[in-house]
């Protein structure tokens, strides 16, 4: 059965919606510390920005740091309430895409929103899962990036195995990673840093011959405990 990234999209906005709808003016002024250059507001102002982009064509340098820095400083004096409203009228569009496909550029705006679900759960003190149906679509894309990555390499083959019963990666690999679902989520997206990957439960191998393969954008500088 194919899965419906616009329905994922859509679970996602509506749960980080009920999250900010919460919130005390104030609170949207903390930083984010998986993302310390924004605060919730500037991450609640580039979602709402991504679908008004998608709306409006605007999609010059797609992905690209210039593109989110322009939606947050375009939200910069937005009021939360004003944000989800936005978000809400321009989403349907983007998620009528992401419901017609199955990968290609758009669908990252899944693996983005789950991310930036993260950040502000653990922002704002809220405990944090990766739902099933995101973690048994996303991380079997991600995590084969990185096995495959290894196999075209001197290094001996990797197997990563959750704790929620995923197995991805050669079933006679020397080398096994062993973790749950979130972490290894977050960790390949670049919100862990290298001390971190290497302490999780490697068998066969120094994880550190594995790190510069591991992270999608790169690893953070400093730690990040959620």
């Amino acid at each position: 059965m194919s899965t419906d990234l616009g329905e994922l999209y859509a679970a996602a906005r509506g749960r980080i919606t009920a999250i900010a709808t919460a919130l005390p003016s104030d609170a949207t002024e903390q930083t984010c510390p998986a993302t310390p250059e924004w605060t919730v507001h500037d991450v609640l102002a580039h979602l709402r920005g991504v679908t008004e982009d998608v709306r409006t064509g605007n999609l010059d340098g797609v992905t690209t740091d210039p593109w989110t820095a322009a939606q947050i400083e375009r939200h910069r004096d937005t009021s939360t309430a004003d944000l989800l409203l936005g978000w809400a009228e321009d989403a349907p569009i983007l998620e009528a895409v992401l419901s017609s496909i199955q990968d290609g550029i758009a669908s990252r705006a899944v693996f983005d929103v789950h991310a930036h679900e993260a950040d502000l759960r653990g922002a704002l003190g809220h405990s944090s899962a990766l739902p099933a149906l995101f973690a048994e679509w996303a991380l079997p894309l991600i995590a084969d990036g990185f096995v495959t990555e290894v196999q075209s390499s001197d290094l001996p083959d990797v197997r990563i195995v959750t704790t929620e019963g995923d197995a991805i990666g050669p079933r006679d690999a020397p080398v096994v990673l062993r973790l749950d679902r979130f972490e290894l989520f977050r960790a390949l997206l670049g919100r862990r840093s290298p001390a971190q990957v290497a302490a999780y439960d490697w068998s066969g191998a120094d994880p550190m011959q594995y790190l510069g393969h591991f992270f999608v954008f790169g690893p953070r500088a400093t730690d990040l405990i959620e």
